[in-house]
């Protein structure tokens, strides 16, 4: 697992029990909704860029049986 997809999957989680919080309190909690909602786009943007740019893993070098790599 890519470790944007656990930032982004936890900024949503999070963005998205800020808003709930902040829609049922008072007008007073108007930060919460606007604290969630921007928390909602990080994690969206998070998660789009792992789709948007998935990690490539190196090819492992080439070893002979001993563990030492293979001269050419």
């Amino acid at each position: 697992m890519d470790i944007r997809t656990a930032i982004g999957g936890l900024l949503a989680i999070y963005g998205i029990i800020l808003t709930i919080a902040g829609l049922v309190m008072d007008a007073d909690a108007r930060a919460n909704v606007w604290a969630g909602i921007c928390l909602l786009v990080a994690g969206a943007a998070f998660l789009v860029w792992v789709k948007a740019r998935p990690t490539k893993l190196p090819e492992a070098a080439q070893t002979t049986d001993a563990g030492q790599p293979e001269k050419s």
